[in-house]
């Protein structure tokens, strides 16, 4: 036997197991989902869902909105709104994107890869006033929800401006961001307001086509099933639709789940986060809390920054904080509408009219379920909005955004002139809107 022979049979499988390998990585794999699957990944808030974009796009594509937040998507009790899309066979199904941790800056790089599906399209964005801390997005969360897609996308689609050079440096201040020499090298280029050389795009449309595959064929691998728990609450409603009735249940499900403690926070989140120990320690904890001076606001803008180039008709939602616990915690709630009044002089100034403010709502009776996080009444509170939001015609918006919020002064500016809401009611925002 020649030695040629010889190498070959050593070599060859292996040589042509690699072609194989690259073939199919490369190849630009297609797959169609059942709609039970987009179901599911639209109630899961899975975090390969968050990563990836291809469930996005199909779910994008048809008559699913996405619904921007954090934790409080989480708190699916029988008002939360996929149930209520559920049980009223609605003409949209929320898709739920965001978790513990999910702030402006991972939404932002979130959004990149459905631009195209959100053009033109609505959604909702549920708006923490509490990720306006000083330093904004936690890194570490921020690791939980980001992916090297995201990033890629955002580079390859990326046009020199003071948004994208923002973006680009916000990035590369979290680890992830650096996590490949190629994509940190390639932030840095945009960073500084340079293109991309040929051979770092070939690379990264490269890098994207094996990541897009991995995302079609893997996103969806035990993802956490809410479907049935959806179903199981959507038995608790009325069959027709009442915000009386809906009232009723709202207030019997929070007399039921908010028995062992004297802040109206529902037993379970208190019995297992909440111990006696745990209590003396939070007590007078939020008094220097501030949520005015942050970098958060600028990572905010390049959310908004995204929708005005997508025209993307958003509802903006601010909740309150639970009354008795802000009491307990110290926390200075002049300082907390001074917060909220500053989110949406940036939204009214840009643009973005559709706003519900339930920031003063947190004494009302069972409408948080915790300390921080909407429950019974404040969901049914949302739904007076996203309701007739829903029932709009999808139009064109067009947008001015002003690049005044990427600044440090704006970051750090404590004096906002308070929005008003009658003006804004008149452009179709705000009071207009609401359910009555």
């Amino acid at each position: 036997m020649s030695n040629k022979r010889r190498l070959w049979q050593i070599f060859g499988p292996v040589i042509c197991a690699v072609v194989l390998l690259v073939c199919v990585l490369l190849f630009p794999w297609d797959r169609t989902y059942s709609a039970n699957s987009i179901f599911e990944a639209a109630t899961s808030q899975g975090d390969r869902i968050f990563k990836g974009q291809r469930m996005k796009q199909e779910a994008f594509s048809s008559n699913y909105v996405p619904f921007y937040g954090s934790s409080e998507l989480s708190r699916m009790d029988p008002l939360h709104p996929s149930v209520l899309a559920y049980k009223y066979k609605r003409n949209y199904t929320p898709f739920l994107l965001g978790g513990p941790g999910s702030q402006s800056l991972a939404q932002y790089f979130g959004m990149q890869g459905t631009k195209s599906e959100l053009t033109n399209k609505k959604a909702v964005v549920i708006i923490s006033p509490q990720w306006f801390t000083k330093h904004g997005q936690n890194k570490q969360a921020f690791s939980l929800y980001y992916s090297n897609l995201q990033a890629i996308d955002f580079l390859l689609d990326a046009k020199d401006s003071i948004a994208t050079r923002y973006a680009a440096r916000r990035l590369l201040q979290m680890p992830s961001g650096k996590s490949t020499e190629t994509i940190k090298y390639a932030l840095m280029t945009i960073a500084s307001g340079q293109k991309l050389s040929k051979e770092q795009r070939l690379w990264l449309k490269l890098r994207r086509r094996v990541l897009i595959n991995e995302d079609t064929f893997f996103s969806t691998f035990q993802l956490p099933d809410r479907i049935n728990h959806i179903k199981n609450q959507a038995k608790l409603l009325p069959d027709n639709y009442s915000v009386s009735g809906l009232t009723k249940v709202a207030n019997a499900q929070g007399k039921k789940h908010t028995t062992n403690n004297k802040f109206a926070i529902d037993n379970t989140f208190f019995k297992t986060r909440l111990n006696l120990k745990e209590l003396k320690k939070l007590k007078g904890s939020q008094a220097k809390f501030d949520y005015v001076k942050s970098v958060e606001y600028s990572d905010f803008e390049l959310m908004l920054k995204q929708f005005a180039s997508q025209h993307t008709n958003v509802l903006f939602i601010i909740p309150p904080i639970n009354d008795k616990w802000a009491n307990y915690t110290g926390l200075n709630k002049d300082m907390y509408q001074k917060s909220v009044a500053k989110i949406k002089y940036q939204l009214v100034k840009q643009g973005f009219y559709n706003i519900a403010d339930l920031s003063k709502d947190g004494r009302k009776e069972y409408f948080m379920q915790d300390t921080i996080h909407l429950g019974w009444n404040g969901w049914i509170a949302v739904d007076k909005y996203v309701k007739p939001f829903m029932q709009t015609k999808d139009v064109p918006i067009d947008y001015h955004i002003d690049n005044y919020f990427f600044t440090r002064y704006w970051q750090n500016k404590t004096k906002v002139k308070k929005i008003n809401e009658s003006t804004n009611s008149e452009k179709g925002g705000l009071s207009s809107l609401k359910e009555k």
